[in-house]
């Protein structure tokens, strides 16, 4: 008996040191609150991980993983160009299906008026930024928390906002109006390709045997969150900023979807193609995307 004992506290012990602690960083935004619904509240565990979540705007993310700080983290695709430590997760993209972001302002506009604005951007690392870039070329602009850029536009703080997230759909009752749509650009001129916009990233040093373990347990959480609907989107409505619910489902339908849950070539090719214009253009540096993503 009190050998059988010494052995289960051996397994025990052993258990317990294989588990990984991680840290997760993720926005505080409902999409992302979705896909991670079921690893947050433990409704889908792993027996290697114990994971600490960190919550932080995009850009904050962003700039956290050029040094790097999180194990793991959501960043704007733009941002891989910057985080070469970083491994690229097949799971967890925010990927448009015909829709990105858009150019909103209290006027219409056209591109060269546009172009002579300071446009307000949600950060010079986001996805967002680099995507108008390469839509109307390079501009002068100033960043701002991208949750302040309605109101910005709207008080006339600004004459030209760049918006992501769910203001992509609310800015009709904010006051404004589209005068640009990004992801519908960028749809037409790849004949179809997702909008790649978001992604997440593991440390490489952790290791490809840890990395594909942790994509497989965020893939499984995004499933359950899906074939979970409407929980998660109870549990997602903590970060809806006052946006009504059905505004917020439509939103993690938009970009909770089929590239969500794996990449797949389509998911993988937009990363690649997103990188080649902008290299053509000068507005990345040269780094090697082949070793980023596995």
């Amino acid at each position: 008996m009190i050998r059988t004992f010494y052995q289960v506290l051996i397994f025990i012990t052993n258990f317990l040191n294989s588990i990984v602690e991680i840290s997760v960083g993720h926005t505080p935004d409902s999409d992302d609150a979705f896909m991670f619904y079921g690893m947050f509240t433990n409704k889908v565990n792993s027996p290697d991980f114990r994971v600490n979540h960190v919550i932080e705007d995009i850009e904050k993310l962003n700039r956290k993983a050029t040094s790097p700080q999180l194990d793991v983290t959501a960043v704007s695709v733009h941002a891989c160009a910057y985080i070469p430590r970083y491994t690229i997760l097949r799971s967890g993209g925010s990927f448009g299906i015909g829709y990105g972001p858009i150019v909103t302002a209290k006027k219409q506009m056209n591109v060269e008026e546009i172009k002579n604005c300071k446009i307000a951007i949600p950060g010079k690392m986001t996805s967002a930024f680099l995507l108008l870039q390469l839509m109307i070329g390079k501009f002068d602009y100033i960043e701002m928390n991208f949750s302040d850029i309605p109101l910005a536009v709207k008080n006339g703080e600004v004459d030209v906002g760049l918006v992501i997230h769910e203001t992509q759909l609310s800015y009709e009752q904010e006051g404004n109006l589209k005068i640009l749509d990004v992801g519908e650009w960028w749809d037409k001129t790849t004949n179809g390709l997702p909008v790649p916009l978001g992604i997440n990233v593991m440390k490489t040093s952790l290791g490809m045997d840890t990395i594909h373990k942790f994509d497989k347990y965020l893939q499984e959480s995004i499933e359950y969150a899906l074939d979970n609907f409407d929980d998660a989107i109870d549990y997602a409505m903590q970060y809806s900023r006052g946006k009504p619910r059905d505004l917020i489902e439509k939103f993690v339908k938009m970009y909770v979807n089929s590239v969500t849950v794996n990449m797949g070539d389509k998911g993988e090719e937009s990363i690649k193609r997103l990188f080649e214009m902008a290299k053509e253009k000068s507005l990345v540096p040269e780094f090697d995307l082949s070793i980023a993503i596995k």
